[in-house]
């Protein structure tokens, strides 16, 4: 699925709920950090190799990789709230990236 297709599959998640009026940039921020927050839990008090490892045990692998869906969730919903667009954002920020941490090797070309 595509970002535009993940987005409006939350957005009609969200319609059919009547959510749409708790779906405030504000909120969704903050449920977005919560969420970052609890995919961080997942991996508090692992050593670093523990945490390498995590995604070997089924139980841990699934908790991370939901985690990680309702922060992705999130930020796709506050996206489409804002009307941003991430792949443009990402690109944007990745340029002024390149500018900030000059690499080795220079960019490959497609």
């Amino acid at each position: 699925m595509s970002i535009t297709e993940l987005q409006l599959l939350l957005a009609d998640f969200a319609e059919r709920r009547d959510w749409g009026p708790f779906h405030t940039p504000k909120n969704l921020a903050m449920a977005l950090t919560g969420e970052a927050g609890e995919l961080a839990a997942e991996f508090q008090w692992l050593e670093p190799g523990e945490s390498d490892r995590v995604m070997d045990d089924p139980d841990k692998a699934r908790a991370v990789r939901l985690e990680m869906a309702d922060v992705f969730s999130y930020l796709l919903r506050l996206a489409d709230v804002l009307d941003v667009d991430l792949e443009a954002a990402l690109r944007e920020k990745v340029a002024i990236n390149e500018g900030r941490f000059p690499a080795a090797r220079p960019v490959p070309d497609d």
